[in-house]
């Protein structure tokens, strides 16, 4: 009989971590949303004690999730534990998670505690944070480089305190498959109380095994995984929630568990978190790349187009790619647009709908064809906007290779049109410097790139730029049929989403 397996995402919380993967609240609750949808069973939406930004971000995550758990870090102090359940107290289903290091290197140069102090600080915390809340997570840091004995003393401890879950993470990408397996029957055998919790590990990926060793800790006994959308997180990231759960499904002969996840949902989710964050996956990413269902090589094409399982062990559409698709042009009307977007999965209110089309519309005039990655692009950006400060009105570029490039751009601010001139190298940069004339202030410009999001002359150009304030980054993105425009839309987007930043703070 196959065993369900729980999972974990802290892509709100670990993915967030991944240098230039900071989310705005409305991005997090637009995420927090689709993980839902997704039917992940925790989401872990932050540490609440890391600063008051992140505090109200999980108490609004909180409102907003009905199906899952929502789940705070929290260092073993009582400061942490408390912030962490004020942050969870509207939540329908909260959990306190709290964490401390137990490997020798850690507690020797880290924490500057012995072992009898872990122990003492484990049992007291995790008390304490149960004393708030029913549902309490308790993880061991680097416990892959912890002693087994001392592991079963800690958890044993942690379970008599109250937690419902103990996490056994390889928080440095350390172990391997088989070490991992062989480390939890070892931590089980020396401590049977774990037999009545779940057993959880968060697997990092160093040495790019973290999915590896997240599928060898479930043979040996895990019931949660702890993972991320495409991957995200510290250093070279955690296991990939999509990797896992497809594993899962596809071997399920093999591993003889799955999981709740709602996989048509998962490229959707892979795409959400892309167009918020910037940071694209690799074409050869395992599920979600764009490579992920290609075929080149005429071999391969003759064999699928014979026999689909030739070549693909999973369905495109089981991870919600469309292998056929509507078409869908200036000629087209409201319900088939509707229509649409119930195949690709969103479910709009009658404003947002009108927004879309509205939107879907102006790009007919500028595309003969309009592809369902074009419509996700632009429902995905409509439903995580922010207020806009500052709005292109009209611009005008003189440029070649014998001149250099001028720009001049009018900018609306509420009722007021400003408008600059600026020259650079480029048309793009001359264009970027205009824009710093206009809000007064000059730019850290950390990133930029241009990418079409479908094929053709007429392809939607998805610019994103990333600009840096105060150590913070701002991603910004902008979409259209000009290069340009789409590069001066992203611009002024990340402005916007750093003025709102620093409102949000206030």
């Amino acid at each position: 009989m196959e065993k369900i397996i729980k999972i974990f995402d802290t892509t709100l919380r670990d993915g967030e971590q991944s240098p230039g993967c900071s989310m705005n609240l409305r991005e997090k609750i637009e995420m927090a949303q689709q993980l839902e949808r997704m039917n992940v069973d925790i989401i872990e939406a932050g540490f609440a004690a890391a600063s008051p930004g992140d505090l109200h971000s999980i108490q609004e995550i909180s409102k907003s999730v009905k199906n899952c758990t929502v789940t705070s870090l929290a260092r073993t102090h009582k400061e942490d534990i408390d912030k962490a359940w004020e942050s969870l107290k509207y939540a329908i289903k909260p959990r306190i998670h709290v964490f401390l290091a137990t490997s020798p290197l850690h507690m020797e140069y880290k924490l500057k505690m012995t072992e009898d102090e872990v122990v003492k600080r484990v049992g007291e915390m995790v008390a304490y944070a149960k004393s708030k809340c029913s549902d309490i997570e308790f993880s061991a840091e680097d416990a892959t480089r912890s002693q087994v004995d001392f592991l079963a003393r800690v958890f044993d401890t942690a379970i008599e305190a109250g937690a419902t879950t103990i996490n056994i993470p390889d928080t440095v990408g350390y172990t391997t498959p088989d070490e991992y397996y062989n480390f939890i029957t070892e931590i089980i055998e020396k401590c049977p109380a774990l037999k009545t919790v779940d057993i959880s590990v968060h697997c990092h990926n160093d040495l790019g095994l973290a999915v590896a060793n997240s599928i060898a800790a479930i043979k040996a006994g895990a019931t949660q995984i702890e993972c991320t959308v495409n991957g995200i997180g510290e250093r070279a990231g955690n296991a990939a929630l999509e990797e896992i759960v497809m594993a899962l499904k596809v071997r399920k002969d093999l591993l003889k568990a799955d999981t709740n996840i709602d996989t048509k949902q998962i490229t959707r989710s892979s795409n959400l978190l892309t167009g918020i964050t910037g940071i694209k996956v690799q074409p050869n990413k395992a599920i979600v790349g764009a490579n992920a269902f290609a075929h080149e090589s005429g071999i391969h094409q003759h064999g699928v187009l014979n026999k689909r399982e030739t070549y693909e062990i999973m369905t495109p559409e089981s991870i919600g790619l469309e292998t056929n698709r509507l078409v869908l042009g200036k000629h087209s009307g409201r319900h088939a647009f509707n229509e649409k977007l119930i195949l690709l999965g969103y479910n709009l209110n009658q404003e947002e709908l009108d927004q879309a089309f509205i939107k879907f519309k102006e790009l007919t005039d500028k595309k003969k064809v309009v592809y369902d990655r074009d419509i996700d692009a632009l429902v995905s950006k409509q439903k995580i906007e922010i207020p806009k400060t500052y709005e292109l009105e009209k611009y005008v570029i003189n440029s070649g290779n014998t001149i250099t490039s001028t720009t001049t751009i009018a900018i609306r601010k509420g009722e007021e049109i400003l408008e600059e001139v600026a020259t650079g190298e480029g048309p793009i940069y001359a264009a970027f410097k205009a824009i710093e004339k206009i809000i007064g202030k000059e730019m850290e410009l950390d990133d930029f790139s241009l990418n079409s999001i479908t094929e053709g002359e007429d392809a939607l150009g998805d610019a994103m730029v990333k600009l840096r304030e105060n150590g913070r980054a701002f991603i910004g993105r902008g979409l259209s049929t000009d290069i340009i425009e789409s590069s001066i839309i992203a611009y002024i987007n990340a402005v916007n989403k750093m003025i709102y930043a620093s409102k949000e703070e206030k």
